[in-house]
């Protein structure tokens, strides 16, 4: 079968990558010269496979009010005259429902130990580098009431395969040295043993450099993609600059541009917008102030990975942005906030990048067949987790698209 892949960032590059190997011959069409140049360039780091609890959670609606009166809330919303956005706020307050967040909890785990085991799976068939680590993950909480709560979460996702530890303040300092500049602030943290990192951007090059070297793969770069061209229930072709590409089916790995494609299709998704945060600081080979664990500051919603030689710290959810520019008033409270957790920390050279995370309102991607078109599908909506659920989400994609046996139900992803 060919097939078409629309999107280079990391859910586009591991989707053509295994449907490659499947046998399907794959045209990557996209708009940059370069893999990973938009929302995979320069995100967290983290793979957080054992702690993927949706943003929509009973916890958070009472908490927005007072993030929107503070001007150092790791939350900023802007509201704006477009219904889309206010149909996609209405379905995450629905979302934040305890019964809706625990069973969108117990489906994301399914998905993301199916992408863990994929990604140790192609790591014994291909040398990529990365920066790939396996340091365990501290979420370090500055209120005991906060700590407990998540103690009940712990339980949870323990019935669901999770192995995480609750920690006290001098604990978890033992095991991260570099909590020790939170002091007294510091209540305690959730550990877990078996959390990864590696750069994403970094990994969808070394995935697409491999792709290239595949002889049923043509990548399509600095192509942007106008439209899709359907005729009864099938896409025929997908329109680009360089001319029209047929294919036997066409998968969107397309983030936020998605909706743009489907929309003249009939298919709406409910995909919006939330602008992210991050810093990439250099470090020197014998630095001793950053974390050497992954450490995500539960309160301020900043989470802090090692990749190679510098520390990548992301933050910040800005609803009603909708574009990747960055806001020097965002970043110089993220610098602030950094270090009053680790004062040390030396930010002059600090790198400042903005993106765009394609977010569903319960947090779920969508992956499978669009009601749009019999031989159209999506892989989109990871949000701020597409690196983490990147291999999982390609492996789910493949075994539909081919008819092979399903790795997990695909129902509550259905798009």
């Amino acid at each position: 079968m060919r097939v078409c892949v629309i999107g280079a960032g990391v859910v586009g590059v591991t989707s053509a990558y295994f449907l490659a190997r499947q046998g399907h011959e794959v045209v990557l069409v996209d708009s940059q010269p370069r893999p990973a140049e938009v929302s995979s360039y320069a995100n967290g780091g983290q793979l957080s496979y054992s702690y993927v609890a949706p943003l929509a959670g009973p916890g958070v609606l009472p908490s927005v009010p007072g993030w929107l009166l503070r001007h150092d809330s790791p939350l900023r919303f802007r509201p704006r005259l477009d219904p889309h956005q206010w149909r996609w706020c209405l379905q995450f307050a629905l979302a934040c429902r305890a019964s809706v967040a625990k069973a969108s909890t117990a489906q994301m785990l399914t998905l993301s130990y199916l992408s863990r085991d994929v990604m140790h799976s192609l790591l014994e068939q291909e040398d990529l580098a990365f920066g790939h680590l396996k340091n365990g993950k501290l979420i370090a909480y500055r209120s005991p009431d906060l700590l407990e709560k998540a103690r009940a979460l712990v339980a949870y996702q323990a019935a669901h395969g999770a192995d995480q530890q609750v920690l006290d303040a001098a604990q978890a300092v033992a095991r991260e040295p570099a909590l020790a500049a939170m002091g007294t602030s510091l209540a305690g943290a959730i550990y877990t043993p078996s959390e990864e990192a590696g750069d994403c951007r970094q990994f969808t090059e070394a995935l697409f450099d491999r792709l290239q070297t595949m002889g049923n793969v043509q990548c399509a770069m600095s192509n942007p993609v106008s439209g899709l061209q359907r005729e009864g229930r099938r896409i025929v072709a997908v329109n680009t600059r360089d001319g029209d590409i047929g294919a036997d089916a066409v998968v969107l790995a397309t983030g936020i541009g998605t909706r743009a494609l489907l929309g003249p299709l009939g298919h709406d998704v409910p995909l919006y917008p939330l602008k992210g945060y991050s810093l990439t600081v250099p470090l020197a080979p014998d630095d001793t102030v950053a974390p050497r664990i992954s450490v995500t500051d539960y309160e301020r919603r900043i989470v802090y990975a090692r990749v190679g030689g510098v520390l990548r710290i992301a933050a910040m959810v800005d609803i009603g942005s909708n574009n990747a520019d960055i806001d020097p008033a965002r970043i110089s409270l993220l610098k602030q906030q950094v270090l009053e957790a680790f004062p040390q920390l030396d930010l002059r050279q600090a790198i400042p990048w903005a993106g765009l995370r394609p977010a569903t309102p319960t947090g779920k991607p969508l992956i499978g067949r669009s009601p749009a078109a019999d031989n159209l599908w999506l892989n989109v909506g990871q949000g701020a987790l597409g690196f983490t659920l990147s291999c999982g989400s390609a492996a789910l994609l493949t075994a539909q698209m081919g008819g092979m046996e399903l790795p997990l139900d695909p129902a509550p992803f259905k798009p």
